[in-house]
């Protein structure tokens, strides 16, 4: 079997290290690019959102280097990602890449499917190895994350510009290289050195920004157009607030025995939004408004055309952005959205702030 999955941001560090514990073989998409997404477009439904497109594109391009075998996951609610990896089991039948699909549903939604799932990824591997390799794949994630975070707050400061980018590169490749629990520690440390060494003395008052919306769009760069690093080499520190470690342990760890909650984002939405309406959706309205309350000098929304949660969640930021007098901005990115008028919208976003102090304004 050499399985493959989508990307999402630096997610296959982490992924790849858990099914090469496993004893897998494992085929890493190249990294995205505009033939990936060319592929997505080309053979995905129109009306379907650019991360549908864009994994079709990684699961294709990873069909070409070998790959027999997709790891996917499932979804419920109102967000199409439950849909995903049937659709895509379709579309991969219909052009005859002969590649088996493998759904991991939380256990409550679907118990029978993920134990068939389950058994075909196990088959002829060794189950004692199962928390070794969740523990070391764990420890890479959260590596990877500190060290995207921390490079947020460099960037505005780095000496060079794009040094903080290169440096970051070259420490995740470190972790990913990390042949233990032990190695992943020593890369992180050093990762951190690295990163801080990027930023000049004296420049410590840069405004602060930050990013809400759907986890893809948020994590991914090529989708976002790199929107970390544009705000970044704008001058802005960057406050991430979707953490794929938060959402391991919430949806997969707390949401498979049905412990996970919405209470907290509830009580940071009230007045906005009552409830989950899928997706990211609620997460963006109450993360909007807890960084409207810890004085951000501004919030950039992002979401993919046509996601139903955030598109509900971009009219409702509309009442955030005036009551809490943030400016907001929304990017809405599809297949055909241009990177200069993308940039040209952050330019202006950043000379907004520059001018004003916190209006009450929705771009």
């Amino acid at each position: 079997m050499k399985i493959t999955f989508p990307h999402m941001g630096s997610l296959y560090i982490a992924v790849e290290a858990l099914l090469q514990e496993l004893g897998h073989d494992v085929v890493v998409p190249p990294p995205t690019t505009k033939r990936t997404l060319e592929l997505g477009v080309r053979y995905g439904p129109e009306v379907a959102c650019l991360p549908f497109k864009v994994m079709i594109g990684n699961l294709l391009e990873a069909r070409a280097l070998g790959a027999d075998t997709v790891l996917m996951i499932g979804g419920t609610g109102p967000c199409r990602l439950g849909y995903y990896a049937e659709v895509q089991r379709q579309i991969l039948e219909e052009l005859g890449t002969g590649l088996e699909v493998l759904v991991l549903e939380q256990p409550l939604e679907n118990p029978a499917r993920l134990r068939g799932d389950l058994r075909e990824l196990f088959r002829g591997r060794r189950v004692s190895r199962l928390p070794w390799a969740l523990y070391i794949a764990w420890e890479k994630l959260k590596a990877c994350e500190a060290l995207e975070e921390l490079a947020l707050v460099v960037r505005p400061r780095e000496k060079a510009l794009g040094l903080t980018s290169q440096v970051l590169a070259q420490a995740l490749r470190e972790v990913r290289e990390a042949g233990g629990v032990r190695a992943v520690h020593q890369a992180l440390k050093l990762g951190k050195v690295a990163l801080r060494d990027t930023g000049a003395p004296g420049k410590d008052r840069v405004h602060r920004i930050g990013v809400v919306g759907e986890i893809y769009t948020v994590l991914e760069p090529f989708v976002n157009l790199r929107l970390e690093e544009r705000l970044g080499q704008l001058g802005a520190e960057v406050v991430r607030t979707i953490s794929v470690v938060e959402w391991v342990r919430n949806h997969v760890l707390k949401g498979s025995v049905g412990l996970y909650k919405t209470t907290k984002l509830e009580r940071s939405a009230v007045g906005y939004l009552r409830g989950w309406i899928g997706g990211h959706g609620l997460e963006s309205v109450a993360r909007a408004n807890d960084l409207a309350a810890d004085g951000v000098d501004g919030v950039v929304h992002i979401l993919p055309f046509t996601c139903m949660p955030e598109v509900v969640a971009q009219a409702i930021l509309e009442g955030v952005a005036r009551d809490r007098e943030v400016p907001i901005l929304s990017l809405v990115v599809d297949e055909h959205t241009a990177e200069a008028g993308f940039q040209t919208r952050l330019e202006a976003f950043m000379d907004l702030i520059r001018r004003s102090e916190r209006w009450a304004v929705h771009v």
